[in-house]
């Protein structure tokens, strides 16, 4: 019995491996013609018999997308209808797929339709709230990756794609012409992922992010960076120095420790202690220096501990005035 389904199993396998005995290995090598992207975008539907009408025939038959149609001729998207100027062609097909199922039931009345409360079949089109966000981020990159920000070369190997962001998460296409959550709104938008975030910004110390003076996109680069934590810039003190520019030296006189990340020192969400810093004076310093008295340098004075070092070391970040000390090298003093 054994030996007969032996030469059962192997008759079978010639069996499928006959076609390919027919095919010499140059035909194996040919390359195959990639199909059109609306082609692949009926499969997803699962109707091949669906076809592409164009916007004006999608939105003439009734009332029900009046608003979203104005908003979306007066957004990014809707410029860029028009052939003249020299972009990707986008429309209500671009993103839902052939919509000539969708209208298939309406009558050329719009009026008619209307009265009736006939709408569009939305069922018909591509069910992009549900798609994985990976293809999601398809549907979008087709157009996004020839015309629009460089950084989304970096998309599909971010910490957002990794972890199953969809761009839809955070573009509202259809609530409003911006198509996309306004500055204002952002910060509320990321703490629904990012809770400890926002716990962080309720300390005392804090940037003034929930005072509506800056905004998350103006650290982090959402779509992908090179840097860790989406950083924008190619160092964190890069990062930083967009805005404290007095901090970016060079300097003749530099603290080695922070001339590539401030976060040795500072935490930037939040902070219990004054300048979002990691730890309180002296114990942030003597994590890396020694301490010493007031005395050790200056005879005369009373001994005293010293509670901040920027009492003395006022220039922490860097200076060009050499020290008053024998030495001349530089202690960071003003």
């Amino acid at each position: 019995m054994s030996a007969r389904l032996l030469r059962r199993g192997k008759f079978v396998i010639l069996m499928a491996l006959f076609p390919l005995l027919s095919v010499s290995c140059a035909d194996l090598k040919q390359s195959k013609p990639i199909l059109p992207i609306r082609d692949y975008e009926k499969m997803i539907v699962g109707r091949l018999d669906a076809e592409y009408v164009g916007t004006n025939n999608c939105v003439s038959k009734c009332h029900a997308h009046d608003k979203i149609t104005h908003d979306f001729s007066h957004s990014v998207h809707g410029e860029q209808i028009k052939p003249e100027t020299g972009l990707p062609l986008v429309n209500c097909e671009s993103c839902h797929g052939p919509g000539s199922l969708a209208i298939a039931h309406l009558s050329d009345d719009r009026e008619e339709n209307t009265r009736l409360k006939k709408k569009c079949d939305t069922s018909t089109f591509l069910d992009i709230m549900h798609l994985p966000p990976q293809a999601q981020a398809l549907l979008c990159l087709k157009c996004h990756s020839a015309a629009s920000i460089p950084v989304l070369s970096h998309w599909n190997a971010s910490p957002h794609a990794l972890h199953d962001v969809g761009c839809l998460d955070c573009h509202k296409l259809h609530q409003g012409p911006q198509q996309k959550v306004s500055r204002q709104q952002m910060s509320e938008m990321c703490f629904t992922c990012h809770p400890e975030v926002q716990a962080e910004n309720a300390l005392f110390s804090h940037h003034p992010l929930r005072e509506k003076k800056m905004f998350c996109v103006d650290c982090h680069e959402v779509h992908g960076s090179t840097q860790d934590r989406l950083l924008k810039g190619n160092t964190p003190k890069e990062t930083c120095t967009r805005c404290h520019m007095e901090k970016q030296g060079p300097f003749a006189f530099e603290h080695g420790d922070v001339t590539e990340n401030c976060m040795n020192c500072h935490t930037p969400h939040g902070s219990v202690n004054n300048h979002l810093l990691n730890a309180a004076m002296p114990f942030l310093c003597l994590q890396c220096h020694t301490g010493h008295l007031a005395t050790d340098n200056q005879p005369g004075l009373k001994q005293l501990f010293v509670n901040r070092c920027t009492d003395c070391h006022s220039q922490v970040h860097g200076t060009d005035t050499p020290s008053p000390a024998i030495t001349g090298r530089g202690t960071l003093r003003q």
